[in-house]
């Protein structure tokens, strides 16, 4: 099972007005012959959707790849893409069924049908790779293809969330005849139906070109795209934009860069902000013999400033975080205010410590990683650690590793206290609480509550009505927050930075985390 997840590398991007997809012509281009160049410094580190699971690849499937669902611009709700239909055929949300749409191919010219989507899913559960998305599907028991244009998915047990599931990148459609049942592809030729094409890809660049066989919901603005890696090089990145290299910089430039070039103004450049779903939390080991003990962790609760750490560290390109639900997906709550308010209190905090019998200092380690997280994740670290400090109630200090040897740690249970930041799959409260809290917890910091894995998700799981879970959720917010097993500190903001004549940005900004390739275009 892939314990890092789609653990998100750079703090992202929230608050663009988009509207949903209208007018548009399955098959039908507007294409204004302009290529459009994007600079990115996360790594793709996959092209073979059974492998990546990481935002990078991510963005090349929902480009080059069909799922049977989609997600509108700016909407959270999935629909039809490869699929003409989809719906659950029983009271229990566990069978669902999808009818194909009439004439799909993939780029090579081979028809897509039942056999193809079966054949995807089966795959991806078989090959079961540790950096792959077969985790999403554990509910998964069998697809069934009653004739070519039908797909039967039988699930385990109840899960209201399954079409959200199937239409992220984790529903990638791949041809049967191009991709080995057993095995990951390892040449990046990729063969799929989506909008474009995978033209080249080497680790300089990737090359889409317009899949001239596509037939689903987008309608492409540009005539391909060269997207750039920088590598985490976020001064290269910011020259490149900002000297007309690249038209878009998307993921990976600093907070400083970002203020400065929005503070600045510019004929060239425009800072845009669009909305996200991207979180951060500092994790707790239960087992810890410091970090496990609940009045350390209520301590530190009470004495982060979370609005310090925005100012001084993220120069506002992220909001305080208040919940294991962020701002603007369904069902959240501020249930760390309620419990520990929004301002630090040293006096809650020793008043904490002392109802443990603790009264000299708390030695504290924190654990970070360099870059993974985003790249101001140890200067974060570093003004946490100094606000305990300032306390007088700890002696805290951080410590970054490489993230090979971090996740390697963790799994040893070698941290007290680390971070981890998350960028979800989909758009669904589910998509924050059961990965932390339910079966193979992704966050291995040994926190087990059975009224969350055993009550509380699976009925949320069960409820096709996702405001019906409202109540639900709240209860899990509720106990996380008296629990303490993690601490939410910030909700990114999503940025990119676009040149003057670039246009469609906003609909590559949303909550969905869909980077949607067709809808730009220079004006």
């Amino acid at each position: 099972m892939n314990k890092h997840s789609r653990w998100a590398i750079f703090p992202v991007l929230a608050g663009l007005t988009s509207a949903l997809l209208t007018g548009c012509v399955s098959g039908a281009w507007s294409n204004d012959n302009s290529e459009m160049v994007i600079g990115m410094s996360d790594d793709v580190l996959a092209t073979d959707p059974a492998s990546g699971y990481d935002p990078g690849s991510w963005l090349l499937f929902n480009n080059v790849f069909q799922s049977l669902l989609g997600f509108p611009d700016g909407g959270t709700e999935p629909v039809p893409d490869a699929a003409s239909k989809c719906s659950f055929t029983d009271d229990r949300s566990t069978v669902y069924r999808c009818t194909l749409k009439d004439g799909l191919q993939f780029s090579n010219g081979d028809s897509l049908t039942a056999k193809d989507v079966k054949f995807s899913f089966d795959r991806t559960l078989k090959i079961d790779d540790a950096a792959g998305p077969a985790v999403m599907f554990q509910s998964l028991k069998k697809v069934e293809t009653p004739d070519d244009k039908t797909v039967v998915f039988r699930l385990k047990t109840p899960d209201a969330t399954f079409p959200s599931k199937i239409a992220s990148g984790a529903g990638s459609i791949v041809d049967s005849h191009e991709y080995n049942q057993n095995e990951l592809r390892q040449d990046h030729a990729v063969i799929g139906s989506g909008p474009y094409k995978l033209a080249s890809f080497d680790k300089k660049e990737a090359v889409f070109s317009i899949n001239e066989n596509y037939k689903g919901r987008a309608e492409v603005k540009n005539s391909g795209v060269v997207l750039k890696f920088f590598h985490g090089n976020r001064g290269a990145l910011k020259t490149a934009v900002t000297g007309g290299k690249v038209d878009v910089a998307y993921r990976g430039l600093s907070a400083q860069d970002i203020s400065a070039l929005d503070a600045k103004g510019s004929n060239d450049v425009d800072v845009v902000e669009g909305s996200s779903a991207e979180v951060q939390h500092l994790v707790f080991n239960m087992d810890d013999p410091v970090a496990g003990k609940l009045s350390v962790r209520r301590a530190i609760a009470y004495l982060i400033d979370r609005g310090a750490l925005m100012d001084k560290v993220f120069d506002g390109t992220a909001i305080p975080l208040y919940s294991i639900i962020p701002v603007g997906i369904d069902s959240h709550s501020n249930a760390f205010i309620d419990r520990y308010g929004d301002e630090p209190s040293r006096a809650q905090a020793a008043a904490a410590l002392q109802e443990d019998g603790i009264t000299g200092k708390v030695k504290l380690t924190l654990w970070s990683t360099p870059s993974r997280y985003g790249p101001a994740t140890d200067e974060e670290l570093k003004e946490i650690a100094a606000q305990l400090n300032d306390s007088g109630l700890f002696d805290a200090q951080m410590k970054s590793v490489a993230f090979g040897q971090y996740e390697k740690d963790i799994a040893a249970a070698k941290f007290g206290v680390y971070v981890k930041g998350w960028l979800p799959d989909y758009p669904d409260p589910d998509n924050f609480t059961a990965p932390f809290f339910g079966p193979g917890n992704v966050l291995d910091n040994k926190y087990v509550n059975t009224a969350i894995t055993r009550k509380l998700i699976p009925q949320t799981a069960a409820e096709s009505d996702r405001q019906n879970t409202r109540r639900l959720f709240g209860q899990i917010q509720d106990i996380v927050a008296q629990q303490l097993p993690i601490l939410p500190v910030w909700q990114g903001k999503q940025y990119a930075v676009v040149r003057t004549n670039v246009e469609g940005y906003q609909y590559c900004l949303d909550n969905s985390t869909v980077f949607r390739f067709w809808e730009l275009h220079k004006g």
